[in-house]
């Protein structure tokens, strides 16, 4: 059974990246205004006499504006967010249905959205409250301009809105917002890893002492984890605890989330301490795993790669994407190891090596497009310039894609102009690299 009810600081984050976040602040906002505006009013002859001068002559026949008001409110809001719903289609089809969230939960998004609400909602106010008596009129006067203002705002808004989507979809913005959004969250976690305690251990340490099993009480993409309170807890039983998962990666209720090394017997209100440390979110996070920024561009490419679509330069684009956050990853290890003040270990867990990562963003991308010649040569150039930024331990990786990539160039490169193009390119550019100097013969 889930026990996210009794989380109440998962609750609230799940409140915050929800798409009600923003609306919900600013319908509020408005309630609240309107409140101000009618509850109580004031009497004409505590008002300035500037503002009595502004008085409607008879508020209360007003209520038909106010209708009108409302429902062109209810149909520019219908009318918006149907343009979302076709904009999201023609997202999900032309890039990954995985953006389809991100573009309806923009902050911007919402924010438009909570002014439409906010505004039907004031207006509904004005239009439920009785008639004010005739020495009130000025008042009731002043909260139907602001009606008026409110709507020309929001429709100030919707032209804003317009551009916004159009311009959300275009793919220059998806990947330079994926990639903002990647580069980010993995400054993000470099500098919360700057710190000694934060280590990355190559060689695992054995288990020699007893092992005890804490198991997940959900199903959920395991995101993150507070790890410093996962290592006090390792060190309120002079244990280590191991993490049985890659952040980022889903698992089912009842697995095997962590195992707890230490000789001492853990009780169930540890466990429970233990478990609601795990993150869950319904889906992938950039903010919490930088990795998924990088598996959503490889997705954008390789869609762009169908025969469906067609568009080796989306596919190029988000290539120097990745290229550059995977140089970013090269000049920095991400700690595995969480330590004491003593510097003992008290929490481990598994991170990806740069050769997996590597291999699960180039070679669906080399697969899909094994008959695009261009597509080939920007993988090389990817991988000649990340070799610039490699240690030896990972040059290797490099040289068996690239080697791997020229495989796929030489079957393509079939008629000897384009050969002779190939071998121009082989060994342009620096790189650190052993490649040949020319393709091997081609044999007709």
């Amino acid at each position: 059974m889930s026990t996210s009810v009794l989380r109440p600081a998962q609750l609230l984050r799940n409140f915050y990246n929800s798409i009600a976040y923003f609306p919900s602040l600013l319908a509020m906002a408005y309630v609240s205004l309107g409140l101000v505006a009618l509850l109580p009013p004031l009497d004409d002859n505590q008002l300035p006499r500037l503002i009595t001068q502004l008085s409607l002559e008879s508020p209360g026949n007003a209520r038909s504006l106010l209708a009108a008001l409302l429902g062109g409110m209810i149909s520019l809001m219908v009318f918006s967010f149907s343009m979302v719903m076709s904009v999201l289609s023609q997202a999900g089809g032309n890039f990954s249905q995985k953006l389809v969230f991100g573009l309806v939960s923009e902050r911007d998004h919402q924010w438009v959205l909570g002014n439409y609400l906010g505004t039907i909602l004031y207006v509904l106010m004005l239009l439920i409250v009785p008639n004010v008596h005739e020495d009130q009129e000025t008042w009731r006067s002043i909260a139907i301009y602001l009606a008026c203002a409110m709507v020309i705002h929001c429709l100030a808004l919707f032209v804003y809105f317009i551009h916004n989507v159009s311009r959300s979809i275009q793919i220059d913005t998806v990947a330079r917002d994926l990639h903002i959004a990647t580069r980010n969250s993995m400054e993000h976690q470099r500098q919360k890893e700057s710190t000694e305690q934060w280590r990355y251990l190559p060689t695992p340490i054995p288990i020699t002492a007893n092992r005890y099993a804490v198991y997940t009480d959900q199903a959920g993409y395991l995101q993150s984890a507070d790890l410093t309170a996962l290592a006090t807890l390792a060190e309120s039983l002079d244990g280590v605890i191991h993490l049985r998962f890659r952040f980022g990666e889903h698992v089912v209720e009842n697995q095997p989330a962590m195992i707890l090394e230490t000789h001492q017997t853990p009780d169930e209100a540890w466990c429970k301490s233990a478990r609601d440390t795990l993150v869950y979110l319904d889906g992938e996070s950039v903010e919490e795993c930088f990795s998924h920024g990088m598996s959503q561009l490889m997705e954008v490419a390789i869609k762009a790669l169908s025969p469906g679509i067609n568009d080796p330069g989306t596919a190029t684009l988000c290539l120097h994407r990745m290229t550059d956050l995977l140089c970013r990853y090269l000049q920095w290890q991400p700690a595995n190891t969480l330590v004491d003040s003593e510097g003992r270990r008290r929490v481990s867990w598994p991170v990806e090596r740069f050769d997996s990562l590597l291999h699960r963003l180039f070679v669906p991308i080399l697969i899909y497009g094994e008959q695009d010649q261009g597509i080939q040569l920007e993988l090389l150039k990817a991988v000649k310039t990340l070799s610039l930024f490699a240690e030896s331990a990972n040059l290797d990786a490099l040289q068996s894609m690239a080697e791997r990539i020229l495989v796929v160039l030489d079957d393509i490169c079939e008629h000897f102009m384009d050969r002779q193009f190939v071998n121009e390119q082989l060994n342009g550019g620096d790189h650190c690299l052993d490649l040949p100097t020319l393709l091997p013969d081609h044999e007709n």
